[in-house]
């Protein structure tokens, strides 16, 4: 059934940024509501160690996040699960419509939506997608216990996918189109220290081979070589793509001025955006650091501002 929901305050998005903004903003009494998504927790909630948290030494990324959610209930935040398909910043107060049918009426509005695993954009990368090609190594990686499987990318993300990948592949084959990695220097220690890990220099992916009778089935990828062009092929059951991440804005693409491919752009030191009233923290706009910490620093930032935002238009 349809329903409306008012608020003073409305969140989109549930990960680090989402929740630190709800417990803000809860504490400062704006009553919000937080529409979850379609991964409450977020990125988070697909990665297992976490350790550049303050205060935990190693944390669950799932842990972390289950304990940002009971914090938020605890201080006020009511959570919906949710997603919301449509956001009109055209009047005040705001719109927003849930694919439930719930339509959401808000005087500000935090977003949080974060960022989404990036792809090649190939065929056969498409068609195997959910039959052997993956772009969540916690999520998918059981599936290829004692069999060889294949990371492409040179980033932190590659790299501690590569890494998760050991406890279960008996190979992992790095597929990056340099010579060296992007990733922290600690993580690039434990990839070369790993006896289950073999990086492919100058490589990039041309095509994930397999069967599609009578099941779908990844079989192995064909690499070409940068420099030389020369062609092989790679026996494997799987290909986790693991080439960075892009902003979740389609929202407000339109409508918020956006640069960087779709990063929703804000004053500078602020988490306001070109609309009065509206905020953005976290990975949706933030192109450089993309550390939980940051984001949920900008959480904090968004709901202080909102609250000063609302005090000033009451």
């Amino acid at each position: 059934m349809s329903q409306t929901i008012q608020t003073r305050l409305l969140i989109i998005g549930s990960g680090p940024a989402g929740y630190s903004a709800a417990i803000y903003g809860a504490r400062a009494m704006l009553d919000p509501v937080m529409v979850q998504g379609l991964e409450p927790g977020g990125q988070l909630t697909t990665t297992t160690e976490v350790e550049n948290w303050p205060g935990d030494t190693e944390v669950q990324g799932p842990d972390l996040m289950t304990r940002m959610e009971a914090h938020a209930t605890a201080v006020g935040t009511r959570l919906v699960g949710d997603i919301i398909s449509e956001l009109d910043l055209g009047t005040r107060p705001f719109v927003a419509k849930g694919d439930s049918g719930t339509t959401y009426v808000s005087d500000a509005v935090i977003l949080a939506t974060g960022a989404r695993a990036k792809w090649l954009g190939i065929e056969s990368e498409s068609r195997f997608r959910g039959f052997g090609v993956s772009a969540c190594a916690t999520c998918d990686g059981f599936f290829f216990r004692g069999q060889e499987i294949v990371v492409v990318g040179g980033g932190n993300t590659a790299v501690e996918e590569a890494l998760f990948l050991t406890r279960f592949a008996s190979r992992v084959t790095l597929i990056h189109r340099r010579d060296e990695l992007r990733a922290d220097k600690v993580l690039q220690k434990r990839l070369f220290d790993n006896d289950k890990i073999v990086p492919l220099w100058f490589h990039v992916l041309e095509t994930v081979n397999g069967t599609e009778n009578p099941t779908k089935a990844v079989t192995g990828v064909i690499v070409k070589h940068v420099k030389t062009g020369a062609i092989r092929e790679i026996p494997c059951s799987g290909v986790f793509i693991a080439i960075g991440h892009e902003p979740a804005s389609e929202l407000v693409r339109g409508q918020l001025e956006t640069h960087m491919g779709g990063y929703v752009v804000t004053r500078p030191g602020s988490t306001a955006t070109g609309i009065p009233g509206i905020f953005a923290a976290g990975d949706i706009t933030d192109h450089v650091y993309r550390q939980a910490v940051t984001a949920a620093g900008m959480g904090c930032m968004a709901a202080l501002e909102a609250e000063k935002f609302l005090a000033g238009a009451e």
